[in-house]
């Protein structure tokens, strides 16, 4: 299987079972269009001639020379390989490696998009007490093997609201971590409303992530981000995430902005974010909401959000050959050392690797499942008691989902987000198609910045090898 398209001056050839990325001329990519076709070598290099008269007959024979050694490399055409082992890949022993701990289900924000149902999950209000955190540290421990490096997200809620048993669940973990031979990894996702220098400086020192939630623009982020007074809250976050990025020298930081229905044009957010508030590690989320509501994104959306995606590629392309460079969240990838066969197959791990844990110490796949009854898997203190929701989400997979035989991205989403499949079609097998139909998008726009980076990495080599100030250089058939 193969995916083609044209982007940004580029003709990218991605072969989706080898990882292959290609970029041609507009000879071999036609080539490789007849061929993917289901034409032959021959009836592909006959219409190759019709369609390019201008070309002459040794540049199509050198065409599908390079062609035919890529499939011989099977780094084109290359077969599905995996299909078979999928399974068994998932019934590989797992351990748990990363817990995100609810401490606190409440907000003192009252965000009407949230998934959390403003942070009380369609439940009770409540903090999580030491002793319940304790034993999910100690759970975590217990169950993550040999594994060394593990993960906890303080969140909620609002997880500043309980920030005293933050302190001294991070104390605890650091007393035992050595003893266990382990390294706890904290992140802290926050509304920004209760940061003060104390939090500041405790998440600089114990966190090493923090996730700052900011929608862009005040008018935007004060449309939905307000507190239960109906205030806004841009006036108040930002000045304190400024000193909180600035403290971390800049580092170790996320924005994670949710655009929706009524800011599509998302982009003037992240740079806004970028450009006036001096921002430069940004994520910018699509809001997931049921239909009905007017934050809602439509399928009329789509093609102004396919728009704002190439647009933020070729920006982000133009800030890096000024040396003012800004990271995407969802333009991160590595086409050398990326993730491995098994996640690529498997996904995030909900349900496995990862579990979520409530004020109270229940235990459920991720955050997004919390307080649906049929999907409580246990318990910190008894363990997973529903073994056979575990074996569900192990078998949860690329391959068991069929709607997505036939797309060409899969082996990088792993089929996406059980939790939306399931709030979309009733079933974590099943897909969020207009999910889907934004995530090919992105990895479109990745897979374009990475193809620049190298085009600009090579004329560098090039100008350097030969003295020169500037340099052309003619493009090959194939990289």
């Amino acid at each position: 299987m193969i995916h083609q398209y044209k982007l940004n001056g580029y003709h990218i050839v991605i072969d989706v079972f080898s990882a292959s990325v290609h970029v041609t001329d507009e000879l071999a990519y036609d080539a490789i269009h007849l061929l993917d076709e289901g034409k032959s070598m021959e009836e592909a290099e006959t219409l190759l001639h019709a369609l390019h008269p201008e070309a002459g007959a040794e540049d199509i024979r050198d065409c599908f020379e390079d062609i035919r050694e890529l499939i011989a490399q099977r780094k084109l055409f290359a077969k599905d390989i995996y299909q078979n082992i999928a399974g068994t890949l998932k019934k590989r022993n797992t351990v748990v490696k990363a817990l995100c701990l609810l401490v606190a289900h409440t907000c003192n924000l009252n965000c009407s998009y949230c998934f959390a149902a403003q942070g009380k999950f369609k439940g009770e209000h409540g903090l999580m007490d030491f002793e319940t955190g304790k034993r999910a540290l100690d759970f975590l421990i217990e169950n993550s093997g040999t594994r060394r490096n593990l993960e906890v997200d303080f969140f909620g809620g609002e997880p500043l609201v309980n920030f005293e048993v933050c302190k001294q669940l991070v104390a605890y973990a650091r007393s035992v971590e050595k003893a266990h031979n382990k390294n706890f990894r904290f992140t802290l996702t926050t509304n920004g409303i209760g940061l003060t220098d104390e939090v500041i400086d405790w998440a600089n020192r114990e966190c090493y992530n923090v996730v700052l939630s900011l929608d862009g623009r005040r008018e935007v982020n004060d449309r939905f981000r307000v507190d239960l007074a109906g205030r806004g809250s841009y006036d108040r976050i930002v000045p304190k995430f400024r000193k909180l990025v600035e403290k971390r020298n800049g580092q170790g930081y996320y924005m994670r902005g949710t655009f929706t229905h009524y800011n599509t044009d998302f982009t003037e957010d992240i740079f806004h974010m970028a450009d006036e508030l001096g921002f430069t590690e940004l994520s910018m989320e699509p809001v997931v909401s049921d239909p009905s509501e007017p934050s809602a994104l439509t399928a009329e959306d789509l093609p102004k959000l396919f728009e704002q995606y190439e647009l933020l590629a070729k920006d982000m392309i133009r800030r890096q050959r000024d040396g003012k460079p800004i990271t995407f969240y969802h333009y991160m990838l590595d086409l050398t050392e990326g993730p491995c066969i098994y996640k690529r197959v498997s996904g995030c791990g909900s349900g496995t690797e990862y579990l979520a844990v409530t004020a109270s110490g229940d235990l459920y796949p991720c955050h997004q499942f919390v307080n649906d009854p049929e999907y409580k898997m246990g318990n910190v203190w008894e363990g997973i008691t529903k073994t056979e929701l575990r074996e569900e989400f192990k078998e949860c997979n690329v391959y068991s989902r069929p709607d997505c035989k036939d797309c060409w991205a899969r082996l990088y989403c792993a089929g996406g987000c059980a939790a939306n499949s399931l709030h979309s079609t009733g079933d974590i097998h099943g897909t969020y198609e207009y999910g889907c139909e934004i995530f090919r998008k992105r990895m479109e726009c990745a897979v374009m910045l990475k193809v620049a980076e190298s085009v600009a990495v090579s004329i560098k080599e090039t100008a350097e090898r030969s003295g020169a100030d500037k340099v052309c250089v003619r493009q090959s058939r194939i990289h």
